[in-house]
């Protein structure tokens, strides 16, 4: 993945690689590199850390590798700084490739340094990531996502190299997000764009287990724009795990095995609550349900400054507002899980007046931040998701406004309108929402409110449920047509 770093250079030469045939050109018009030197050099360092031992000075091997690894990136960074303009990456591509590689191929003599070794790599990259050098972006997902880095971090044992590649993700979501969330696409962008999609797939095929442990911090960068994006990495689910058919006709979702299950997460999901000094406020309100002043202070706690809002793009903190969310959540779901049968309903609880207070008190925005974290928690079978549908839905049937039903409707149903994969817990809670008499979903008056958006909606219910919606028929059958999560033939909210 990555959109073919090689080919992303600059329009000069230079750099260790020196030219070739006197400043001649290739056939895209670059200057062309003589590699032989760093052919050389790559191969130099690798023949040191493999063979070059001092009984006297410690993991010598490993003390090379960082010393070689500290100078190529001092050398990038001097260029890079003196003349951005000139910097040409494919220099600089070819020697950490060819380090990469060296250095992470199957060999006896690099099998006990071996996590070491690919640490030192993502050290590297953490430190070349994409927000301090843009010009060396396209080489740098190509190393990222190499087949001799990233599958290896993903395979080391007891997941000790997760930590590394969930930093090297975060860091080029975060470098994208500007671009992404105000739809400014020019043609690297979209490229990049493309290289990070192919990444994710790959993840989800093959190591769906990093994006379930991984979904919180990689949801807090993906922007609200990038509705597939986001159901990508919420699609995934543990490969042990085999998902109950969503549109199976009367599906006891809260009778599934699994649904009593937590998941695991690997992000600190309180870490921005307390970066705030919010958390201790919140946990005291979820276990007395008091002070009241807490939950009329959340809105403006949850408010950027101008600076801050500027540089977010947005007025409140996404973040915080994610965190504060999940970890309502979890609370709640260990209450009830303490209390058992004796337990007061969803709907009656201090976790939901702080849902409810929001969805009622915060603006049009906010509402849509707050309904799209409340909608990050539905994944594949777990009490998480279970949990939350249950939220979402409780919002829904209280709601004193119309407004508030339109817009948990709008997040549900763009994350269907894009292409697969859709999330199941998404899939059940909609499914739900428009099957439920006791939500009158179809009589609601937003969903006639043009003849494009009832159509729209007419499509995506043949999709979950088979037969065309009518304020009649909101208990008809539950089967799908074709027994799949298609999208619609048309999609309004797609990826850029």
């Amino acid at each position: 993945g990555g959109g073919g770093a090689a080919g992303e250079s600059g329009k000069e030469g230079g750099g260790a690689g020196g030219k070739e045939g006197g400043g001649a050109l290739d056939g895209s018009g670059r200057p062309q590199l003589n590699f032989r030197s760093l052919d050389a050099l790559s191969k130099l360092i690798a023949i040191l850390v493999k063979y070059f031992t001092d009984q006297g000075a410690g993991n010598t091997r490993l003390t090379l590798l960082h010393r070689a690894l500290a100078a190529i990136l001092r050398v990038l960074l001097y260029q890079y700084d003196r003349e951005p303009a000139k910097f040409n990456q494919r220099v600089y591509f070819r020697l950490l490739g060819n380090c990469i590689f060296d250095l992470n191929a199957p060999d006896p003599v690099l099998d006990s340094i071996n996590f070491q070794v690919l640490t030192a790599f993502a050290n590297a990259l953490h430190a070349l990531q994409p927000a301090r050098l843009p010009g060396f972006a396209f080489a740098w997902l190509e190393l990222a996502s190499h087949r001799m880095l990233m599958p290896k971090l993903l395979l080391t044992k007891g997941h000790k190299g997760w930590v590394l590649f969930q930093r090297l993700l975060v860091h080029l979501c975060k470098f994208l997000h500007p671009f992404l969330q105000a739809a400014t696409l020019t043609e690297p962008v979209r490229l990049l764009y493309r290289g990070l999609l192919r990444v994710l797939l790959v993840l989800l095929h093959d190591f769906p287990e990093f994006l379930c442990y991984y979904h919180f911090a990689l949801c807090d960068v993906i922007p609200h724009t990038c509705v597939q994006m986001r159901n990508i990495v919420l699609s995934a689910f543990p490969r042990n795990m085999r998902l109950p058919d969503p549109f199976t006709p009367n599906l006891k979702v809260d009778l599934l095995p699994e649904i009593t299950q937590p998941p695991r997460i690997l992000s600190a999901v309180p870490a921005a609550l307390d970066a705030a000094g919010l958390r201790n406020e919140v946990d005291g309100y979820l276990k007395n349900r008091a002070p009241y002043t807490t939950l009329l202070e959340l809105r403006a706690r949850l408010v950027l400054g101008d600076a801050d809002a500027a540089a977010a793009g947005t007025r409140y903190n996404v973040p915080l507002l994610n965190s504060l969310v999940l970890h309502v959540g979890t609370q709640a779901i260990a209450q009830l899980q303490t209390k058992g049968p004796q337990a007061a309903p969803i709907s009656n609880s201090a976790p939901m007046d702080i849902y409810q207070q929001l969805a009622g008190e915060l603006d049009s925005e906010g509402r849509y931040l707050l309904l799209n974290a409340l909608a990050n928690q539905l994944r594949f079978p777990n009490n998480h998701t279970h949990y939350f549908s249950c939220v979402l839905l409780g919002l829904f049937q209280e709601a004193g406004a119309e407004q508030v039903q339109e817009q948990i409707t709008r997040v549900l149903v763009e994350r269907l309108i894009v292409h697969r994969p859709h999330p199941w817990g998404l899939l059940i809670t909609f499914i739900e929402l428009i099957k439920n008499p006791r939500y009158g979903f179809w009589a609601k008056h937003f969903i006639r409110a043009a003849p494009e958006i009832e159509k729209l909606f007419e499509s995506v219910s043949r999709s979950c449920m088979g037969p065309s919606p009518s304020p009649t028929a909101s208990q008809g059958r539950g089967d799908a047509e074709d027994g799949s999560a298609g999208a619609p033939p048309f999609s309004l909210a797609q990826d850029h």
